[in-house]
């Protein structure tokens, strides 16, 4: 063998194992990612989750929104990556617990019974305005001492929380998505496909409850969403007694 040839296979070997140790770098990195986002979402391969939809106020019948219908095909997108299945229920027949299954809850306490029932037990310390007559308060959320109301259009609120039961590792979270349209609900769950791994960062695989606006949905629909604030503490603590002030947030 000359001495050309010799190289020339020193090269070919050299160039394999380089481009196999990239191979393996970038494998690692990837499952590495993909472990830390199954941790988050409690979602490891081939576990199971919960979609829970709401009903349309307006009818008897189970109608889900169409934005609605876009936040579960956002969240489906996120347990497919995760190697998982979901099961789509509606909210008045998940007669179960929580910590089994990982579950995304969505939609409002007025159209999701479900909903309901995990502020009440989970979030004492946010109140929806529920009432159907018109009025400025309609659709309002109160969390703590303050008030948020709804303005269609220009300015909407959604609750994006995170929550699980007591400290056991093996109990899987529930998330939740409260709005008070139908369209925040969308861009809450947008939100947690573009942020959840700066989420993880921040929280790990703790609760968390972030209060986000909507602005002007109008003209940019579901996609320009700001974080308000981390509200975890006041929205796990009950509210105070209704003469507490109040401050209400409106947008300019």
């Amino acid at each position: 063998m000359t001495e050309d040839v010799r190289n020339i296979v020193l090269g070919l070997i050299a160039a394999g194992i380089s481009a196999a140790l990239g191979w393996l770098a970038r494998t690692y990195l990837w499952k590495r990612k993909l472990r830390r986002k199954q941790a988050f979402f409690g979602l490891p391969d081939n576990s199971e989750s919960l979609l829970v939809v709401n009903r349309d106020a307006g009818g008897p019948e189970l109608t889900v929104k169409r934005h609605d219908v876009f936040a579960l095909l956002e969240l489906s997108a996120l347990i497919k990556d995760c190697g998982a299945h979901a099961q789509v229920v509606a909210h008045d027949t998940a007669q179960q617990g929580f910590g089994e299954r990982t579950e995304f809850c969505v939609g409002g306490p007025a159209s999701n019974r479900r909903m309901a029932a995990h502020m009440v037990s989970l979030l004492p310390g946010i109140r929806v305005n529920s009432d159907p007559e018109p009025g400025p308060d309609r659709g309002a959320f109160q969390i703590g001492t303050e008030r948020y109301r709804l303005e269609p259009g220009r300015t909407e609120y959604v609750v994006l929380a995170r929550l699980t039961a007591g400290e056991a590792k093996e109990a899987r979270p529930v998330f939740l998505f409260c709005g008070q349209l139908p369209i925040t609900n969308q861009a809450a769950t947008r939100y947690l496909a573009r942020h959840h791994e700066r989420l993880a960062r921040k929280h790990g695989n703790s609760s968390f409850v972030l209060l986000l606006k909507v602005v002007n949905s109008g003209a940019y629909g579901p996609d320009v969403v700001e974080l308000v604030a981390d509200v975890t503490k006041a929205a796990q603590t009950p509210l105070p007694a209704p003469a507490a002030a109040r401050t209400s947030h409106r947008a300019k």
